[in-house]
């Protein structure tokens, strides 16, 4: 039987009781969380005492992981607990976690009011030096300590700050700094630390709930890196960031000044009937439904975001300062978008024109339509063909597909892909926990590309994005030009949490509050390898930047180890590339790199693309940022000279 399509992919202190009786639920999903694992995860794990020793330190890292809010007795309250986590989750109780969400609160609360009171005095930047390292891992004896640790991270965020508005200073800052200068800093640096809390305690739930869930996230991640656990705003949010539909208000927002403003409206969306915004609207408050205002008006794009993120159901009103300093209050809900306006993690494709036309089509993610999981024409790999076709008729010779920084997505989406590139035949393999390696397999005759193929990858390209490389190169399809990928060869899918779900039935099972995203099964290339922790090779390796610091599936805790099964037997790869060749004349570009900013290549875009940028400036926006960027490119530029020759 085909498996299931893969998603691949700080204030009021509370009285003990009520505590425990709001994180009782807590502990029915930590419990079947651990049993949910054990029925279906691909490895997994006996829960015992080396079990609960791990959970407990990646849940004290997850909180507090910088050492300056529990103080050394608390920890050592907390200790009792290290090798028992294991017993709470059997037994379902929630002691540990009712200990410490009082004493996360108490500290908080403490944190603020410190905070507080160091943005009313001026920063001495002499004295951010004296916390050395050892004693930066140790959390602190008392609430002096607490208050030395916050004074240095206070300092280290304004400095930060100063440095990005004063970046042409040199030298000390007591000398060039005006007092002015660093006590907006100061206050900014508060409002942003507050904002932290607020999101916690005054977003849809609370931070009892906030607690409650981070708990349970990290049990899940105990058994490997990429299984979660989701309330039902973040399964949606995991699903929107893989696919075509997304909850929205219906505006974009951009960095203006000091602040967030609103820059554009969707016609037709919850924001634009309320008739109240106009772009340019500075966005100054947040407030949620049965909770206390969160102040945004000096908040980052960032900042801004993660605090609409916290619900996709609850309703939200928002106050804005109009043009002529004004104030507005509206109230609204998000609604799911039709599909089809978000450019974000869509294709794009130009003609690179030199001593060859090649074409060039960047794929941010494995995108695919969740709702509506039997067509499969609705994906990433259908919109790459309709751009291939496009871009054949400006008599392209060469194709460069690049998936740098693409973290993956759907793996159908990816065997879809590979067949727009090979004949009939299996793509890669997969092995659940039991059952024989099942061969994911292109059931369609024919190609729609059959030239020379380039594919870009780096460290971030990971999952689908592996799968397609680790295809490719195996068929002798495609050349992988770039650095060795992330390294991640394993399946999830989204459950309902419930220990009665079969696999089979798992799509018509009715909604729940709380979902696990679960490692159910392994990927293999069709030659039997996988590309677990080492990641795809490339045929020609580039230099990685100086500045790129790449986190990878073998730094993970938890992540699962490499194994092997036999190839698949049907399995027929094309004739050798001329890797060889390719790679000495790679070495010899590189060692005569144009300068910056210069390409051996002019781009252009589709004519169809021409007419949808006139008819939309965001879009138009968007593609001369990625014009900017692909300009003095080293790995495009090697890619573009190699699709020549491959050509001749």
């Amino acid at each position: 039987m085909k498996p299931p399509p893969l998603y691949v992919v700080l204030l009021v202190f509370l009285p003990f009781l009520t505590i425990a009786q709001q994180n009782r639920p807590v502990a029915t999903d930590a419990y079947m969380v651990t049993r949910m694992a054990e029925k279906f995860h691909t490895q997994p794990r006996p829960l015992d005492r080396t079990f609960s020793g791990q959970f407990f330190q990646q849940f004290l890292n997850e909180l507090d992981g910088q050492y300056f809010l529990f103080l050394s007795e608390d920890r050592k309250r907390l200790e009792s607990f290290r090798f028992q986590l294991d017993d709470q989750i059997r037994r379902q109780r929630t002691d540990f976690l009712d200990l410490v969400i009082s004493i996360y609160q108490q500290r908080i609360r403490q944190a603020d009011s410190l905070i507080d009171r160091m943005s009313s005095q001026p920063v001495n930047f002499a004295l951010l030096d004296k916390v050395t390292a050892a004693e930066d891992s140790i959390a602190p004896l008392n609430l002096n300590g607490m208050r030395a640790k916050l004074a240095v991270l206070f300092g280290m965020a304004v400095r930060r700050g100063l440095r990005e508005d004063l970046d042409s200073l040199k030298g000390s800052y007591s000398k060039h700094v005006s007092d002015s200068t660093e006590a907006v800093e100061r206050i900014k640096v508060s409002n942003t630390f507050n904002r932290r809390i607020n999101r916690l305690t005054q977003s849809p739930g609370g931070l009892s709930q906030a607690l409650g869930l981070t708990y349970c996230n990290v049990l899940a991640s105990c058994y490997d890196p990429h299984s979660s656990f989701f309330s039902v705003t973040e399964k949606e949010q995991f699903e929107q960031a893989l696919g075509s539909r997304k909850f929205v208000f219906g505006f974009a927002m951009k960095e203006e000044g000091h602040g967030v403003v609103i820059d554009h409206l969707q016609p037709g969306s919850p924001a634009f009937r309320a008739g109240v915004f106009s772009e340019g609207d500075q966005i100054m408050s947040v407030q949620w439904e049965g909770k206390a205002p969160i102040d945004v008006k000096d908040a980052g794009l960032q900042e801004v975001d993660a605090i609409f993120d916290a619900s996709n159901h609850d309703q939200v009103t928002i106050t804005v300062k109009k043009a002529d300093g004004t104030l507005r209050q509206v109230s609204l809900s998000k609604e799911l978008s039709a599909g089809g306006d978000d450019e974000t993690n869509r294709v794009k494709g130009l003609v690179l024109k030199g001593t060859q036309n090649i074409g060039y089509i960047s794929l941010p993610a494995f995108y695919t339509d969740w709702d509506n999981s039997t067509d499969r024409n609705k994906g990433c790999a259908e919109d790459v063909a309709k751009e291939i076709l496009e871009l054949k008729k400006e008599n392209i010779t060469g194709l460069i597909l690049d998936l740098r920084y693409n973290g993956g997505g759907s793996v159908d989406e990816a065997v879809d892909l590979a067949g727009l590139f090979i004949d009939a035949g299996p793509v890669a393999q997969i092995k659940s926990r039991d059952e024989k390696p099942y061969t994911l397999k292109d059931p369609n005759r024919g190609t729609v590309f059959d030239g020379p193929l380039i594919l870009l990858v780096n460290g971030y390209s990971a999952s689908a994005s592996e799968v397609i490389a680790g295809t490719l190169q195996d068929y002798n399809r495609a050349l992988i030009i770039g650095s060795p990928t992330y390294g991640k060869a394993s399946g999830q899918i989204v459950l309902p949490l419930d220990t009665n779900i079969e696999m089979e039935n798992a799509a018509s099972m009715k909604p729940t509050d709380c979902f696990l995203k679960l490692t159910v099964m392994r990927l293999f290339r069709v030659n039997g390898t996988s590309v677990q922790r080492t990641g795809v090779q490339p045929d020609i390796m580039l230099p990685i930047p100086t500045d790129a610091v790449f986190h990878r599936e073998a730094d993970e805790p938890f992540a699962l180890e490499a194994t092997t099964i036999d190839a698949n037997k049907y399995y027929k790869p094309y004739a050798p590339l001329p890797k060889e060749q390719m790679q000495l004349l790679a070495k010899g570009l590189l060692a005569r790199p144009p300068a910056k900013g210069q390409a051996s290549f002019t781009m252009a875009y589709p004519a169809y693309e021409l007419k949808r940028l006139s008819a939309d400036a965001v879009l138009k926006m968007e593609n001369d940022q990625m014009e900017e960027l692909l300009r003095g490119d080293t790995y495009l530029e090697v890619a573009f000279q190699v699709a020549c020759h491959m050509t001749k």
